[in-house]
Formats: C-alpha cells, structure tokens, sequence
C-alpha cells in the first residue's frame, strides 16, 4: 500500500463549489470552537435537519464550555434526550471540565491536545481545529472517505485504521494552508448533498465529475467497500408502566451497558401475556387494581433490537409505597408532567410514555 492517495488538484473546484453552494447551519453562523465541537459531536449519529432543534436548545441552556461544565448531569441528560448515545453527552461534560481546568474554559487551539479530551478523536478534532482556528488538520468522515474511494476507483476497506489513516495523510498533503476549514467541509458537503450514501451518487452535480476515476469507470454505485454488518440481535421485553393515582413509576437504568444511567419503564424479559404479568405480579405481593395492554413498539440500537409488549398497571397507593420495592427496588414515583420535564426517558420507551393517559 502507497503511502498516500494522490488526490491533487482536488482543493481549489471543492473550495469554489462550497463557497457557492454551502447550506446554512447554526454552527456555521459562529463557527467558535465550542460550536464547531457540540455540533460535531450531535451530528455522529443524527441527520443535519433534526439535530439543529436540539443544537439550538443546547446552545441556548448551555452558551459555553463552562456552563457545559458545570450542570447537573441529570439536566445535561434530558437536554440530550432524543438524541442517543447518552455516552457522547457524558464525554462532552468530562471534557468540558478539563478544559476549564486546564485552559480556562477555551479549547486548546492545538489538534494534539484536543485528542487528549474524552470523546474527541481524530475526526473531531481535525474539525474544531480546521474550522475553528483554521489549523490545517484533516477531518476525515464517513463522507469524507466515500467521496475519496470514489474519486479515486479505489476499493481499499474503509472499515481499517490504515486506510483511514493513509486518507488523513492524503488529505493533508492538499489541504490548503488558507482555508482549511473550507476545504474540509467542502469534502464533508460534497458527501452529505452530491456523493450521497445511499442510490446513485449525483455526479451531475458535482465539481469534479470529470476527473473522479468512479465516475469514469461506472463503479461510483460499488463504491466504498466496507464489510456487510452483522445482523442484529433482537430482544423481546414486557414493558410495564405503573400508575398510582397521577404518578407514574420509574426506575434507573444501571451504570454501565446499554442506555447506561438513564431512565427507564421497568421491564421484563420476553413476551408475557397479560395473565403471566397479573401472575407474576401476585408472586411478588402485588395486587393490580388494573391492568390493560397498550400498543407494542420496536425500537432499533446499533447492534441490537427491542420488541416490546407493553401493559398499563394500575397500583394501589398502599402497595406503591411498600409492596412494590419486591418488584422494583428502587423504583421511583413521579407525576407525569415531571416525568416529561425532568427526567430522560430514552426514545425507546417514547412510544409508551405516549400512551399514559393524562
């Protein structure tokens, strides 16, 4: 394997283009590495239309790096919600108090010593210093690596460290010392609008059309080669929301693993039917007063799939108190406006939390 991609002469059309056709973004609109960081971090996992609304709201709770220091995690997780990944929200707190602590709230105009804050790696940094202070580092994406794999007809794994690691030497060898934001987010752009992920890329649209070798040969379409994902596993679980007058019950997640944390709907294992909840109910010491069945829901994680069954189960107050510990020990009584103003209930469960009667 060469050293490098050679990917000359793609600076300057990629420039012009994005100065002409560049979408307008909030983060854009005052591009301070504390933007240019939140934004980044939002936009790993979620489409650019719906991350602006809580970038926004972000942004207007928490108009710094010390104000992210400094809130209670508890809110900092319900200004996260919808947004996944609860551990991205974790990162950016740990990183913001050490950039208080070390560099009093400014982050370091420097690509080696961003690495070394929780939750930014190479990619990001390459942002916050390209975009931000104009440092020329290179960002490399999963954009950013189609539009080069196709540029170039190259079918080297992108899935491997090493191809990523030639592409940010590539990208750098080029990056204009001038510009480096722009150029950076030229390539960025290119893949989100014209070389897009999914169908056929838009090469009539695209500023270096004639000499991508992709295009030239018909392989735009194969191109990037990455390896098949496993298929995910599916796990089943009876949701149970429990009511108690106006107070609904929830419980913490724990520390680690999934949705680590986080609130939660207690939950069983597997599909129960409504008389094996009612019985396993009983066999804990707990009389319903009702129960019903509520629509099913699936939601969809990375690797894994919940197939949920869901039942409304009215509770005595006498027995919420007491009774209930048996069944869930640390559960925690709330009224639902609180619930939905205070505490982060993971959209997995929002499809439930819509279906708790006012």
């Amino acid at each position: 394997m060469q050293d490098i991609y050679e990917i000359d002469g793609l600076a300057e059309p990629l420039c012009r283009w994005y100065q002409k056709n560049k979408r307008s973004m909030p983060w854009r609109e005052a591009a301070t590495p504390y933007h240019v960081w939140l934004s980044e971090i939002m936009l790993q996992q979620t489409r650019i239309e719906a991350a602006k609304a809580y970038y926004e709201r972000f942004i207007e709770r928490l108009p710094d790096v010390k104000a992210l220091a400094g809130v209670p995690e508890e809110e900092l997780m319900k200004l996260w919600e919808g947004l996944g990944y609860y551990n991205r929200a974790r990162n950016l707190q740990k990183a913001a108090k050490l950039v208080v602590e070390r560099y009093d709230g400014v982050l370091p105009a420097d690509y080696d010593l961003l690495l070394e804050l929780p939750g930014i790696g190479n990619y990001t940094a390459g942002a916050i210093a390209s975009i931000a202070y104009h440092i020329p580092a290179p960002a490399v994406d999963g954009n950013v690596l189609r539009v080069l794999m196709r540029y170039l007809n190259c079918r080297d794994d992108i899935s491997k460290a090493a191809v990523r690691k030639k592409t940010e030497r590539s990208v750098m060898k080029i990056i204009p010392e001038d510009k480096p934001g722009d150029f950076n987010e030229a390539l960025m752009e290119l893949g989100e609008v014209v070389c897009i992920p999914n169908g056929a890329p838009l090469c009539g649209q695209c500023p270096v059309a004639e000499t991508c070798q992709g295009r030239i040969a018909g392989t735009q379409t194969e191109l990037p080669v990455k390896p098949e994902k496993k298929a995910r596993r599916v796990e089943k679980k009876t949701i149970l929301i429990f009511l108690t007058g106006e107070r609904v019950g929830i419980a913490r997640r724990p520390e680690t693993g999934l949705l680590a944390g986080l609130w939660e709907f207690p939950s069983l294992s597997g599909h129960l039917t409504m008389k094996q909840t009612e019985e396993y109910l009983k066999q804990k010491g707990v009389q319903p007063a009702g129960i019903r069945r509520l629509k099913s829901g699936r939601h969809i994680f990375s690797h894994v799939e919940w197939h949920m069954k869901g039942y409304l189960v009215e509770i005595m107050p006498e027995q919420a108190q007491d009774t209930m510990q048996e069944v869930v020990p640390d559960i925690v009584w709330t009224e639902k406006e609180n619930l939905s103003k205070q505490y982060a209930i993971p959209v997995a469960f929002h499809s439930f939390l819509k279906q708790i009667p006012d």
